[in-house]
């Protein structure tokens, strides 16, 4: 964002816009699931602060797609988690049973010390985050919740309203950034938004620590979300050459600076660089090794299926698409339209939303 800002002083507004035009022409490619994140103080990383008020938003643009917080911040210096309960019921609502809550602690020291300061150890978000995320199935289902007397935050009983809309509630995700988190949220039936800043193969082990803890889980909520979703860069066109020359000029190399400047809870591989210091821009030789090393997805649409399939075998059950900030709106466009048209309806068969099957049954 930065960059744009620069040249463009209307650029932050037409980066938010930007986004919304791909969630919705995801929604009319057939994509299942869109995503948006809670970041706040990241400049040029996320400026994606009031995710609450574009998910209403796109819950109105937008007919199939299901719509997830990834995440609502429920530490109680954040949000507090009565209201992160009534966002939830409320876009249940105006989505008509199409919104997914995913949950997590934050990307770091840098946003989260806006609101607790004088915290030195990351890990005390754990503990806020552990003590309230049993509670809002409570607030969904309880007529009047009984109430809650914890460390961090207190409520005495009150009926939260709206409860959500029909059966149930949203499914519950939680996002995780390291190999403990995901059998942390497996054991509690939460389906994991994951990162995949390693490779397929480096992944999975992880993904099967995840299906394997979810057979014993004991679930927080309504019932369990047996769900993994990974998040990996992708870039399709219609030849091999022109998505290697996309992502080539996409700025590529800005993105996991950015994302190790402020997760710093994230092991830094080795060798990498330390900000301001930024990894140095990829030429297409480079993006050939990132491809060949299953580090991006990039290709025609033929091997971004392959691609995509290779995730599947590795248990991925969703693979959630970053769209490069620095790659031109068409060209954007044009991934999804071509993933919509030769990708999606070869490898997903299935009309129906897993995490609507799972909340039907409860």
């Amino acid at each position: 964002m930065g960059k744009r800002a620069e040249t463009d002083p209307l650029a932050e507004h037409k980066a938010l816009m930007e986004e919304t035009e791909y969630v919705i022409q995801a929604d009319t490619s057939g994509f299942k699931y869109a995503w948006a994140s809670e970041h706040h103080f990241l400049e040029e990383y996320s400026h994606l602060s009031a995710n609450d008020v574009f998910l209403g938003y796109l819950a109105h643009a937008t007919e199939r797609i299901h719509l997830g917080s990834g995440i609502f911040n429920p530490l109680a210096p954040v949000n507090h988690p009565v209201k992160v309960a009534e966002k939830v019921a409320m876009l249940d609502h105006l989505s008509e049973g199409r919104f997914e809550f995913g949950s997590g602690r934050g990307a770091g020291s840098h946003e989260i010390l806006g609101f607790l300061p004088g915290i030195t150890d990351m890990n005390h978000t754990k503990e806020l985050w552990e003590e309230t995320i049993a509670e809002f199935p409570k607030m969904w289902l309880q007529d009047e919740y009984a109430g809650f007397q914890g460390k961090h935050w207190s409520l005495p009983p009150r009926k939260v309203l709206p409860k959500p809309y029909g059966k149930s509630h949203p499914a519950m995700w939680y996002a995780a950034g390291s190999p403990p988190s995901y059998a942390m949220a497996a054991k509690k039936g939460l389906g994991v938004l994951g990162f995949s800043v390693q490779k397929v193969s480096d992944m999975e082990w992880v993904l099967e620590q995840y299906k394997t803890a979810i057979v014993d889980a004991e679930p927080v909520g309504d019932f369990v979300n047996d769900n993994v979703m990974v998040t990996t860069t992708a870039i399709c066109a219609p030849t091999h050459a022109e998505a290697v020359r996309i992502a080539a000029s996409g700025g590529l190399h800005y993105l996991p600076s950015l994302v190790f400047r402020y997760h710093d809870t994230f092991p830094r591989p080795e060798g990498f660089p330390v900000w301001p210091e930024t990894l140095p821009e990829y030429t297409e030789e480079f993006v050939e090794v990132l491809i060949e090393e299953e580090l991006l997805i990039c290709g025609d649409p033929d091997e971004v299926l392959r691609q995509c399939e290779r995730w599947e075998r590795a248990g991925a059950d969703q693979l959630s698409f970053g769209l490069p900030v620095g790659v031109p709106k068409e060209e954007t466009l044009q991934t999804i339209r071509l993933v919509g048209e030769h990708v999606i309806p070869k490898i997903d068969t299935d009309p129906v939303h897993r995490t609507s099957r799972f909340r039907g049954a409860a």
